[in-house]
């Protein structure tokens, strides 16, 4: 690992799989792996990118930071 804000630095990622196992597979039991896959997908699509608070604008999720956008 290197310093912290260098381009290897991956705490981004390490909180993303952090939020998919807690939020979403901790508690689900998959037949296949590509039922695994579907799931991991539609949960950082259509929730984690889209919708999820991030705290780097101001704890607004992408969708509410853009419709701001819209309105300024």
């Amino acid at each position: 690992m290197s310093r912290a804000g260098n381009v290897w630095d991956n705490s981004a990622m390490e909180s993303v799989f952090s939020s998919l196992k807690t939020e979403r597979t901790a508690r689900k039991v998959y037949r296949t792996r590509d039922e695994a896959r579907a799931d991991d997908f539609d949960y950082i699509e259509r929730f984690y990118n889209p919708r999820r608070r991030h705290s780097k604008p101001g704890d607004l999720s992408p969708t509410e930071l853009e419709a701001r956008a819209m309105l300024a």
